[in-house]
């Protein structure tokens, strides 16, 4: 059940909405199935109905004309009670009963007080009700109705189990607002997919995702075709806030519908927003001497990977920094992925981002690495190939499963929801992404002697899962892509090793196809030396040593998904 509460000044006005047509004439059969005293007029039942309506409006507002002035200025209240659409018909009984426990728990009118305030519940279609009062109490003082929103949403959690319903998932009151009705329809109307709000909402993110500095993230929306931006200041001069429109969405009046970053979403505040940008490395410096400097899909990917990992961890407020980065990330992918997968990179991106809050504050500065690498992705767009994104988004879809995990177990169903969405856009993007990388790297598929060898390496530093990935399609492009590592110095055996312990492939679908990844990053780094492979023996050497005190990191456990048997690609 779904709880949406308004506050008003007019109470003949709601009256006559509950007892009318409804805006598309959706409303049959209205009629009271509650009330403060179970005597109040109802018009639905009362030949003489519009004299019913005024009855009943003199009588909730009754105590409103007696406190006068003390009077809360917006004095209704107005609770709409909604079932999921699963749910069985509810009786009027049913329904009534539900009404009483929601006044009772939002403080209009508490079980045994004889002071409380009048209400009205009104049933006008199967599956909701609507709940009318005054805010003003028999002793003509004002409701303690404070977070009301909050008790009436708890209350219906405990009535959807008492009453065998479906329990909606419960948010933590950091989601985006959503579009209202009347923003829907006009989307509709002008066969917009999404609303305006939706539609500023992502290119306001995708900004942040490519600014490095407050200036830059102005200029970025500014230039963006059909975006108007107005900046606030302070008297200081100082910039205090923004606000966005888009240029064919107007009112009644034809102004622009102008919307605040914090309405767009709580996180685009633009404070919250310099604090994100503060906590960003500054992009590399151009190299004069001819060299080239790593590239920063490379470094994305590298700081993505340990993103898993790091969610096992004790600090909460490091990993919601980290996810919150890795939303950047992903608004940031359509800017320069092939125009075939960037439908695919949005929806996935907008399903992300409500996994990117939580009610736990996010340290950013921990995230200062995968940020400042996206960034520079975009400012090296020739850096990008089939075979980068392929690597990135292979990475991705292992960190929404594990952010999966880790929301779950904090008990964020909102957030869970979110990335299984945005799990299934990943899977057909990076099918789409790796296709073609991998087809190429199969077509140089060592001899037959090498690939009998790289089967033998397999089976011992992989052999959980070894005949699976000796059998899977992506097979030719693995042993390609061991063999162009030892081609160019690296040793098969360690980057098998290295990419092995990086990260379990239980939740792989194809484990060739993350190893390929892996391993074809790791080999375009420098080759080791000598020296460096002798200092990694030892080190590994002594690690492994049984009287040795050094204590090894636990492997990580399995991130099963939350439901379901969700498997990567």
């Amino acid at each position: 059940m779904i709880a949406k509460i308004s506050k008003g000044k007019d109470t003949r006005k709601l009256i006559a909405y509950l007892y009318g047509p409804g805006r598309a004439n959706e409303h049959t059969d209205p009629h009271l199935v509650a009330s403060w005293d179970g005597f109040a007029p109802d018009p639905g039942r009362d030949h003489n109905v519009k004299q019913a309506k005024e009855q009943l409006v003199q009588a909730l507002d009754l105590r409103v004309k007696q406190a006068g002035d003390r009077a809360p200025a917006l004095h209704v209240w107005h609770c709409s009670v909604r079932a999921s659409p699963e749910d069985r018909i509810l009786s009027d009984d049913d329904w009534a009963a539900i009404a009483r426990r929601v006044v009772t728990a939002t403080g209009i009118a508490p079980d045994g007080d004889p002071d409380g305030c009048r209400w009205i519940a009104v049933r006008h279609a199967e599956d909701h009700i609507h709940i009318a009062a005054t805010k003003v109490r028999g002793d003509l003082r004002p409701a303690r109705i404070w977070n009301d929103y909050l008790t009436a949403d708890n209350e219906l959690a405990a009535i959807e189990t008492q009453y065998g319903l479906h329990e909606v998932e419960r948010g933590d009151r950091t989601a985006a607002k959503r579009p209202t009705r009347a923003e829907t329809e006009k989307a509709q109307r002008t066969g917009r997919r999404l609303t305006a709000r939706e539609r500023l909402r992502t290119t306001v993110r995708t900004a942040v995702s490519a600014a490095t500095t407050p200036q830059e993230f102005i200029g970025f929306l500014s230039r963006t075709d059909g975006i108007l931006v107005e900046v606030l200041h302070f008297p200081s001069g100082d910039v205090r806030g923004y606000k966005v429109a888009l240029k064919d969405d107007t009112n009644a009046t034809g102004e622009p519908v102008w919307f605040s970053g914090s309405i767009l979403a709580p996180d685009l505040s633009f404070p919250k927003i310099q604090e994100r940008l503060a906590a960003t490395e500054p992009p590399p410096t151009h190299q004069h001497d001819g060299r080239r400097g790593p590239n920063p899909w490379h470094q994305a990917t590298a700081a993505a990977e340990r993103i898993p990992t790091l969610l096992e961890r004790d600090d909460d407020h490091a990993a919601q920094a980290h996810l919150a980065a890795f939303g950047e990330a992903l608004d940031a992918l359509p800017l320069i992925a092939p125009a075939a997968i960037r439908p695919q990179l949005t929806r996935a991106a907008q399903a992300f981002e409500r996994a990117t809050r939580s009610r736990i504050h996010a340290e950013h500065h921990h995230a200062r690495a995968l940020r400042g690498a996206v960034k520079t992705m975009l400012r090296q767009p020739a850096t990008a190939d089939g075979a980068a994104l392929a690597m990135f988004l292979d990475a991705a879809v292992l960190i929404v499963m594990a952010a999966a995990r880790w929301h779950d177990l904090r008990h964020h169903d909102q957030q869970v929801t979110a990335t299984r969405q945005s799990l299934i856009h990943l899977h057909a993007a990076y099918e789409q992404a790796a296709a073609a990388p991998l087809a190429a790297l199969a077509r140089h598929q060592p001899p037959a002697h090498t690939v009998q060898r790289h089967a033998q390496q397999i089976r011992t530093y992989v052999s959980q899962h070894a005949e699976k990935v000796i059998a899977d399609p992506a097979w030719p492009a693995l042993t390609a892509a061991l063999a162009t590592a030892e081609a160019t110095g690296h040793d098969p055996q360690r980057l098998l090793q290295q990419a092995v312990s990086e990260r379990a492939l239980d939740d792989a679908r194809s484990p060739a196809q993350v190893l390929t990844w892996r391993i074809s990053r790791r080999s375009q780094r420098p080759a080791p030396s000598a020296r460096a492979l002798a200092a990694q023996t030892r080190t590994t050497t002594t690690s492994l040593a049984p009287t040795s005190t050094h204590t090894e990191t636990a492997a990580p456990r399995r991130l099963d998904p939350p439901a379901g048997p969700v498997r990567r690609h």
